[in-house]
């Protein structure tokens, strides 16, 4: 057996099999792993209800925008009438960047003086606050799918958008540009009547009416409503041929959310994307 190379006093010997003299190859050590900073939270606010429906069909939606970006911190709370209240929500932040993404499918006064007081109460201003979700053709193409489900096929007579109504007159104006984007979405030719539940006139049961005065005998009713509860079951109660349930938890409205939070993050200060 070939002894090992002896070790003088003052080097260290060559490893075997590499030759005297040759560089030694210095180790390599791995960076530290450096974690990608927190995104803001989505917190999504929602109208609030009596009806425990429909908290839950707010709560479903928010599962389906979770399915699409996982990973993403998603919160829900309530303007009024369901807890967590926006000011609990905003509380329990506790220091986290957030986005507030308004589950409303108009502007109006919870969007141009409630949720800016909420923040301001809060000492939050800095957050960013999102659009409404309408008017928007991803909207349009919820409504759409909603009335096919409901039995009305292609053409089938004019279409009254039901919506909540407001006395902001932005915010009806918001309904009457969703009601000309479902009528491009639907593209057979029928109007779009945008009707108000409260608030505005006409009411849903005041434009079937007419639309059936008028010598059409089937009318269908779009909800432009996200959840079950009083106003859903008002445009339901229409003598209108087919009306469409509640949007819930329709893909497009889920994308739709996720959109509007990144439009607000693009648009924050870079401390809070």
């Amino acid at each position: 057996m070939t002894a090992p190379p002896p070790v003088l006093h003052g080097t260290v010997a060559p490893a075997r099999g590499t030759c005297p003299g040759a560089p030694r190859t210095p180790r390599s050590f791995a960076p530290p792993r450096v974690r990608p900073p927190l995104a803001p939270v989505l917190l999504a606010v929602a109208h609030g209800s009596r009806s425990a429906a429909g908290v839950a069909a707010s709560h479903a939606l928010l599962r389906r925008v979770r399915a699409l970006r996982p990973g993403l911190d998603v919160r829900c709370c309530f303007l009024d009438l369901a807890r967590p209240s926006l000011p609990e929500a905003l509380a329990a932040l506790d220091g986290r960047a957030a986005v507030l993404v308004p589950l409303l499918l108009g502007g109006g006064y919870h969007l141009r003086v409630d949720l800016p007081e909420a923040l301001a109460a809060a000492g939050l201003t800095h957050l960013p606050l999102a659009r409404a979700l309408g008017p928007h053709p991803l909207l349009a193409t919820a409504l759409a799918d909603r009335l096919a489900a409901a039995g009305r096929p292609a053409g089938a007579g004019p279409v009254v958008l039901a919506a909540a109504g407001s006395s902001d007159p932005a915010a009806n104006a918001d309904t009457a540009r969703t009601a000309e984007l479902l009528a491009e979405r639907l593209a057979d030719g029928r109007p779009v009547v945008p009707a108000y539940l409260s608030a505005a006139r006409p009411t849903p049961q005041q434009a079937v009416a007419a639309l059936h005065a008028a010598g059409h005998r089937r009318v269908s009713v779009a909800t432009h409503l996200l959840a079950p509860g009083f106003f859903a079951d008002r445009a339901a109660a229409t003598p209108a041929h087919w009306t469409s349930a509640p949007l819930g938890t329709h893909d497009a409205l889920a994308h739709l959310v996720a959109l509007r939070y990144d439009e607000a993050r693009a648009g924050a200060p870079a401390a809070l994307r």
